[in-house]
């Protein structure tokens, strides 16, 4: 039964809900707190690049009595500790040894690493699986645990303190995280493209250099970063396998042993550890776009 309003009552009004607008300034708040946070990152990461540029120009009388920051209160700049870092620390013949082993490593590891996912991706092989798993093995071996056996091995083949022998202890431990880092961006090629030049009649070697190498190109430079830097940063390999060789060390082992037995102050030290950091610091800022792209390329299919 219906309920009956009496004459002369007004009807009630439907309740009136106010509508919740989000509000942009919450938005502008927390956009300019990360804006100030990535700024503050990026301040921190530059401050002990700067600190070490400073140091390293300045004269080695001033290093003694104060701070890195003084050089910005009263400049005062000089080349002399990159001349003695060049000549009586022969920091170049260092230099030159770390690029003759970081440069190859880096470009075995790439090739390697793309062929050898193209065919766990691709080709149908007895013991793909096997392969697969051992892979993910090597992944998680510590490096360390092999350290005697190859310096046995090293030594009985002639290859301890040569550059071919550090090539093959990092390209192989460096091998397994390429590989699995492009299977991945491998698989999710879209299958399309690979029957559509099977169609065409392509071979396999036609279809790997033009379809999955142009493709893998952000990945492949992203890989090739990351294996320089690892190659460039070591020091326990070099210093195991090199460390009694006559010919010019690496750089990182070259400073190891001038933090214990310098004599020529900090000032060319500083000058030293800033070129070993600036041959690495200008491949990442000059690869930087291809290095995000290929991190974030297996992210999203196709």
């Amino acid at each position: 039964m219906s309920e009956t309003i009496p004459q002369g009552v007004p009807a009630p009004r439907p309740v009136a809900f106010a509508r919740t607008v989000p509000s942009s300034g919450g938005r502008t708040g927390a956009l300019r707190w990360l804006v100030h946070a990535v700024v503050a990152f990026i301040v921190l990461w530059f401050l002990p690049i700067l600190a070490l540029l400073l140091s390293s120009l300045r004269p080695q009388a001033d290093t003694a009595t104060s701070g890195w920051w003084m050089a910005l209160v009263r400049p005062s700049y000089t080349a002399e500790n990159y001349l003695l870092a060049l000549d009586q620390l022969r920091i170049a013949g260092s230099l030159g040894t770390s690029l003759a082993i970081a440069i190859p490593t880096t470009v075995l590891v790439v090739l390697l690493s793309v062929i050898g996912a193209y065919a766990l991706v691709r080709m149908n092989f007895a013991g793909r699986t096997a392969l697969s798993l051992l892979l993910v093995a090597l992944l998680v071996t510590p490096p360390q645990i092999t350290l005697v056996p190859l310096l046995r091995l090293y030594n009985l083949m002639g290859l301890s303190g040569t550059i071919p022998g550090i090539w093959l202890y990092q390209v192989g431990f460096t091998l397994p995280f390429g590989v699995f880092l492009l299977r991945g961006f491998i698989a999710l090629i879209p299958q399309e493209l690979f029957e559509r030049a099977h169609l065409d009649g392509a071979s396999e070697l036609r279809t790997f250099r033009s379809i999955v190498l142009p493709l893998s190109r952000p990945i492949m430079a992203s890989l090739g970063i990351m294996a320089f830097l690892w190659s460039w940063n070591d020091l326990l390999i070099p210093l195991l396998f090199m460390g009694g060789s006559s010919m010019s060390l690496p750089i990182t082992v070259n400073l190891a042993g001038m933090v214990a037995q310098t004599t020529q102050g900090q000032g060319p030290l500083m000058a030293a550890t800033f070129l070993s950091v600036a041959i690495p610091l200008v491949l990442v800022i000059s690869l930087q776009r291809y290095f995000v792209r290929g991190i974030l390329g297996g992210a999203v299919k196709g």
